[in-house]
């Protein structure tokens, strides 16, 4: 392993190399710029390709066409740009074509500003494209998780045959932190339906369009199946304080990271507060969620930089069994930690004080 001191953004950029990345396709836009900053200087030096689309909607297609010869691809945008992606992913979904997408989360909506928010949660977790496809989701919060989920979405694209986000936010793009990345480069084997312009791959067809209903509906029985099978087999969720907790925050990214601290001072306090962070945001851990509301746990707190956009997942986890709060900031405001702990204290003190 070798540590190095590095930003988040630039984490991702190194660890595609190490997942075997062998295509990067994308257009800058802050606050994700640093990583096609990154990539530009280091895909050459190791035979890489890397190519500044002229937009984010050719980045996207030229992902599709890349995959499409059996290579590990990636693209990096921030919210407008994710916004623009999504026809491609849709695309890409309905081919069952692997790529991972980096999202850097920034205010919004409309252009917004450059700081950092959650905002895109609603259209990267239900879908965000045209038709009935999902993308697994993974959320890191710190510089390492970058690293660590963007090699680990690698994996699960060639697993599953699908796109797969790493969704993060300005602040955790930003911030440099020590960070241990793998010492080898993973090795990449041959994919039996991608086209590689030999005679044992000549005649394969990868393709999104259908004519035929019968056909069409055959595809998304195909998709169906395969998502029944990552939210059974892909669930991921950490935990923090939460033997004997009564109220439970729940958050993730860098809101999972103030979350934390509060719930240090709270516990000070002797307040039996804890942490359930989800980690993959699709599949959700709903299950693991509705147990908690099933034991000691009496009341849920869902701490997010938006308007609640993951605020009805954990509402339909709880299943109304235990009270469920919310509290966010928005346009780029991160709340300082005393007012958190204030909140969070004042949602105690309703409910259980």
């Amino acid at each position: 392993m070798k540590r190095e001191f590095i930003k988040g953004n630039e984490a991702i950029a190194k660890a595609s190399l190490l997942a075997g990345c062998t295509h990067y396709f994308g257009y800058p836009i802050t606050p994700s710029s640093e990583i096609i900053h990154a990539v530009a200087n280091l895909y050459p030096k190791v035979g890489a390709d890397f190519v500044q689309a002229e937009s984010e909607i050719a980045a996207i297609n030229m992902c599709y066409g890349a995959s499409c010869a059996g290579r590990r691809v990636m693209t990096a945008s921030s919210s407008p740009g994710i916004s623009l992606k999504q026809e491609g992913v849709s695309y890409m979904a309905s081919a069952e074509l692997p790529c991972v997408i980096i999202d850097i989360m920034r205010a919004g909506p409309g252009l917004g500003n450059i700081w950092p928010e959650q905002s895109d949660y609603t259209q990267v977790v239900k879908g965000g494209g045209h038709g009935s496809y999902k993308c697994p989701v993974l959320a890191p919060n710190s510089p390492q998780e970058m690293c660590d989920f963007t090699i680990d979405a690698f994996e699960l694209a060639d697993k599953y045959r699908t796109p797969v986000y790493v969704l993060s936010d300005a602040y955790t793009g930003q911030v440099m932190e020590p960070v241990e990345f793998p010492s080898e480069v993973k090795k990449v084997k041959k994919n039996d339906w991608a086209i590689y312009g030999d005679k044992e791959s000549k005649h394969n067809l990868v393709t999104s369009i259908q004519m035929n209903t019968t056909e069409m509906e055959k595809v998304n029985i195909v998709l169906d199946n395969k998502y029944k099978e990552i939210m059974e087999k892909e669930v991921r969720y950490s935990e923090y304080m939460m033997d004997d907790a009564e109220m439970v925050i729940v958050s993730y990214g860098i809101a999972s990271r103030l979350s934390r601290s509060a719930i240090d001072e709270l516990r000070s306090k002797g307040i039996k507060v804890g942490l359930f962070r989800p980690i993959s945001l699709f599949p959700y851990p709903t299950k693991k969620l509705a147990a908690l509301a099933d034991d000691k746990v009496k009341l849920f707190v869902s701490v997010e930089l938006s308007n609640g956009q993951m605020l009805e997942d954990v509402k339909i986890a709880v299943n109304g069994k235990k009270p469920v709060e919310y509290y966010g900031r928005m346009g780029g405001a991160i709340p300082t930690h005393d007012e958190l702990v204030e909140v969070l204290d004042g949602f105690y003190k309703k409910h259980l004080g």
